[in-house]
């Protein structure tokens, strides 16, 4: 017949236990670390790689004549990007009016107004569809919308693409920046008797503007590299043209086009557009990021 354990072993039979448990933890620790730090390594050799060959290929083709001149004809030396990046400037900015309104009106009824009507649930799921739907089959839908029945290419295409492409992030951003508002600043604003429109105006807008503006801000560096939506509705223009209603040249698809082909001028001109969208692209969500750190 066995004899009952002593408190002594009893608590070094607990301790053993203990330091086993915490054995087995340190080592499910170090092997997450190790996989978490293999991954983060992974992606920042893919991201260093690409803009130091984008920095090294890019700053090459950098001129006066880049900024002054627009895009060349094939197999000739000189020539610009000047029509390609005023036609993006112009597509991007002419977005961003029609498609940030939208999305903080929509935004603003999700948070405030609609919360869990049958409305606001529909648009919640088409906006998330809309958010992780392809930039080409926007491109399509307009083509097929727009294109097809004008007849012809046209910038205002391009901006209606590239503005149903920035109203879903505008809105998922406002709508969560509007949420993270405290209620008591409602409850506090409606027990002094004001409007619920007025409220909105100068209590929650006011409180989350930052994370807005970031939002949108994130929202034109989504849209400014887009090609595939631009192939189908603004095309390209090898001339300088501010005439929404033909063909505008934007930089997407004048990269796209000139590092296809076959010719050193045009191979060169395209790294340094490639050059001058990720230099706005960063500097976008760097701003975006300093705003929102402020806020």
């Amino acid at each position: 017949m066995s004899r009952p354990a002593t408190p002594d072993q009893v608590q070094a039979r607990e301790q053993r236990i203990r330091m086993k448990l915490q054995s087995r933890r340190r080592g499910t620790n170090a092997i997450a670390l190790t996989m978490s730090l293999a991954a983060m390594a992974f992606g920042l050799i893919w991201l260093v790689w690409i803009l130091f060959t984008t920095l090294k290929l890019g700053i090459g083709g950098l001129s006066i004549d880049l900024f002054t001149q627009s895009t060349p004809p094939p197999n000739t030396d000189g020539g610009g990007l000047a029509n390609a990046i005023v036609g993006s400037l112009l597509l991007v900015v002419i977005a961003t009016f029609i498609g940030t309104p939208l999305g903080i009106l929509a935004g603003v009824y999700l948070a405030e107004y609609g919360q869990k009507r049958w409305l606001a649930s529909v648009t919640r799921f088409i906006n998330d569809i809309l958010l992780s739907a392809p930039s080409i089959v926007v491109g399509l839908f307009v083509y097929a919308l727009v294109v097809a029945k004008m007849g012809r290419f046209s910038g205002w295409a391009g901006v209606i693409a590239l503005a149903l492409l920035q109203i879903p992030i505008v809105i998922r951003t406002t709508e969560n920046m509007l949420k993270l508002v405290p209620n008591a600043l409602r409850e506090a604003a409606f027990a002094l008797g004001t409007p619920k429109w007025k409220m909105v105006m100068s209590i929650t807008l006011k409180a989350s503007v930052g994370g807005i503006v970031t939002g949108v801000l994130l929202a034109i560096a989504r849209i400014a590299g887009e090609t595939a939506p631009l192939l189908f509705t603004a095309l390209s223009n090898q001339f300088f043209s501010m005439n929404l209603n033909q063909p505008v040249a934007n930089l997407p698809v004048t990269i796209y086009k000139f590092a296809m082909s076959p010719f050193p001028q045009w191979q060169s001109l395209a790294w340094a557009g490639v050059f001058l969208i990720t230099l706005g692209v960063l500097g976008l969500n760097v701003l975006a990021r300093a705003i929102f750190s402020k806020k």
